[in-house]
């Protein structure tokens, strides 16, 4: 298998379904809230953590068996339950659609995989290891995100603030490569 190709998704507008309730489906929705909250969640049974984050953010909490072709309302799809079956019965029923499915740990039923990743404001940097080593890609996330420097947020809010001030042209553009410049140095290679 080829690697996965990384793609950054605009979630607005997006629906997605979230079908399971325990605790990996618990640390999906987490990852897929700091994106949006246009989430619905179904489960037969569904843990603490997943009802709170449901509670907290306002989501559809559906408390029931995944109904067939119930994905096919949905353009993104994530299946974090334990039954191998159920997997296979979502992914093969969005086959002929534009529906995206992830199965949780089991990369045969999977459009697209969550790789691990760092956010800190508009800055999202993302690590996979296209399923070989889940658990590198933590550690390799773990290190990134110590030496990241405090502040990329605030500097990132003020390069969104200039966009949109200056005009456009190679004086914009030799300004913005100085100042991302002068930061990487100023913070990181010290």
């Amino acid at each position: 298998m080829m690697s996965y190709f990384p793609a950054f998704l605009q979630m607005e507008g997006k629906r997605i379904l979230l079908v399971g309730g325990g605790a990996i489906a618990a640390e999906k929705l987490e990852k897929l809230l700091d994106f949006s909250n246009e989430i619905t969640i179904v489960a037969k049974e569904v843990g603490e953590a997943v009802r709170q984050m449901a509670s907290d953010h306002c989501l559809s909490l559906l408390i029931r068996p995944y109904r067939s072709r119930e994905a096919l309302e949905y353009d993104l799809v994530v299946v974090a339950t334990d039954t191998v079956d159920l997997h296979r019965q979502i992914y093969e029923e969005t086959r002929s659609s534009r529906v995206l499915v992830n199965s949780v740990d089991d990369t045969r039923y999977c459009d697209f995989i969550f790789p691990s990743y760092v956010k800190q404001g508009d800055l999202t940097v993302a690590f996979s290891t296209s399923g070989a080593s889940p658990a590198f890609a933590k550690q390799i996330r773990r290190w990134f995100q110590e030496v990241l420097p405090d502040g990329v947020d605030v500097f990132l809010e003020e390069m969104k603030a200039l966009r949109k001030s200056l005009p456009k042209g190679k004086e914009r553009m030799k300004k913005f490569d100085k100042m991302a410049r002068d930061f990487v140095e100023k913070h990181l290679r010290s």
